[in-house]
C-alpha cells in the first residue's frame, strides 16, 4: 500500500517513531505495509540487544500508519498490543516489521506484524488492533473535555 501520505506526516514531527529511528515505507501489495529499524542506542536494552519494547513500538506505529492509509480521512489508535518475541537482536543490525491487515471493520483494525532481523529471521510477531474514529478539527485530532469546555466558555463570553 502506498504510504506517502503517512510518511509526510510522520516525518513532520517528532514523535516516538522518530526517537527509535523507524522508517516507513510503501509496498506494491494491497493491505501491507512495512518499516526499517536501525539497532543502535536509541531502541537497545542496557546489554545491546534491541528492546522489546521498541520492538512493539515499531510494530504499533506500523499498524497504525497502516491504518491512517486505508482511511484517510479518520484516526486510528492503537487499543491492543500483544508480541511474542522468538529470538533477539543485537546492536548494529536492521530489522524490518511487515504489517498484514487481517481484519478491516468500520471502527476496527486487526494487524498481524512481522519483525526480522536483516538475515530474514523471525524475531517477534506482534498483533495489533487499532480503534479507527472520526477526525475532528482542522488538525485531525479528537478535541479532548478541556478543549470542549473552554470552547464553550469563550461562546458564553
Amino acid at each position: 500500500m502506498n504510504i506517502d501520505r503517512e510518511k509526510k506526516i510522520i516525518d513532520g514531527r517528532d514523535g516516538l517513531s522518530k526517537t527509535l529511528g523507524m522508517e516507513f515505507l510503501s509496498t506494491p501489495e494491497p493491505d501491507t505495509c512495512m518499516a526499517r529499524m536501525h539497532v543502535d542506542g536509541r531502541n537497545t536494552q542496557p546489554f545491546g540487544f534491541l528492546s522489546g519494547g521498541a520492538s512493539l513500538a515499531l510494530a504499533e506505529n506500523l499498524a497504525g500508519v497502516g491504518s491512517l492509509a486505508l482511511c484517510p480521512d479518520r484516526l486510528a489508535v492503537g487499543i491492543n498490543v500483544s508480541g511474542s518475541h522468538v529470538q533477539a537482536v543485537r546492536e548494529g543490525d536492521t530489522v524490518t516489521a511487515l504489517a498484514r491487515l487481517q481484519y478491516k471493520g468500520h471502527t476496527l483494525h486487526q494487524w498481524l506484524v512481522d519483525i526480522r532481523n536483516s538475515r530474514g529471521d523471525l524475531i517477534s510477531t506482534v498483533h495489533v488492533t487499532n480503534y479507527v474514529l472520526p477526525a475532528k478539527g482542522k488538525s485531525g485530532a479528537q478535541k479532548t473535555t478541556e478543549d470542549k469546555d473552554n470552547s464553550e466558555r469563550k461562546d458564553a463570553e
